[in-house]
């Protein structure tokens, strides 16, 4: 579903951040990438929906050439590809509902955009998504005044509200605390295997990784250096990724794994 076959990707400034990917993601499956800051994670989870323009190679999503859509065709293939962020990019002086609604103003008439007026199935299925991440409840509150956790349930149902295939998320709990990272946790795995959406996520925390995802991609200097099952992923295999011993720079949490 998701091909990346030799695709490097060089910034202007001449930074390399990713270095002959090769790499294929099924439909359905979680996928945590981890490494280092500054290994390229973010890099190579942004070239699939095409906020990052890869420098060679070929990037395939349901086998289209992603590289070669240009205008409408860009905007037309990212309505399948839901993008979650560590910010939220919520509005927070409006309600929750009205933040969901926003993933549909793309496909609105020009009337509809200039007068903020939605069609009931529209406003249904902003209510089905905000009832599927558990906080249908909050649908009328200004957003402002959630807690995090509830703001980045719903980014995640604004996502889900345009019925994506994909949902890619970049360090989706980095600001939140362990209990309510594992709430929205919770959520994505939830979506993962009853939607069977495909998840690629981009995270910090190796311990909640390794308990989600059902695989691992470790990026190091902008190269893939592991692949495979969570359940493979041994001390070796994080010195690997992080080089030298792992725990140097990490989290208590994460240090813990070296004795699992």
């Amino acid at each position: 579903m998701i091909e990346f076959v030799n695709v490097n990707k060089t910034y202007a400034n001449g930074t390399i951040a990713l270095k002959d990917i090769n790499l294929k993601i099924d439909q359905g499956e979680f996928v945590a990438v981890i490494g280092l800051s500054g290994a390229g994670k973010s890099t190579l989870i942004r070239c699939i929906n095409r906020m990052h323009d890869i420098s060679s190679g070929r990037l395939l999503v349901h086998n289209v050439d992603v590289a070669k859509l240009t205008g409408k065709q860009i905007r037309r293939f990212r309505r399948g590809i839901g993008m979650i962020f560590q910010s939220f990019n919520l509005v927070t002086r409006i309600s929750v509902i009205q933040n969901v609604l926003v993933s549909f103003v793309p496909d609105l008439p020009m009337w509809r955009k200039l007068t903020g007026v939605f069609t009931r199935e529209q406003k249904m299925k902003a209510l089905e998504a905000l009832d599927k991440v558990g906080i249908l409840d909050k649908a009328y509150i200004r957003v402002d005044q959630l807690s995090g956790g509830q703001q980045q349930r719903v980014a995640l149902a604004r996502t889900l509200a345009q019925n994506p295939d994909i949902l890619l998320a970049d360090e989706p709990i980095a600001s939140l605390d362990p209990v309510t990272s594992r709430m929205v946790m919770d959520d994505f795995k939830k979506i993962n295997q009853e939607m069977n959406i495909s998840v690629i996520m981009n995270i910090h925390h190796v311990e909640v990784a390794l308990e989600y995802a059902d695989r691992i991609i470790g990026i190091r200097k902008g190269e893939v250096v592991f692949d495979g099952a969570a359940s493979q992923v041994t001390k070796e295999v994080l010195s690997e990724i992080y080089g030298g011993g792992f725990g140097e720079g990490q989290s208590a949490s994460e240090e813990r794994l070296v004795h699992v």
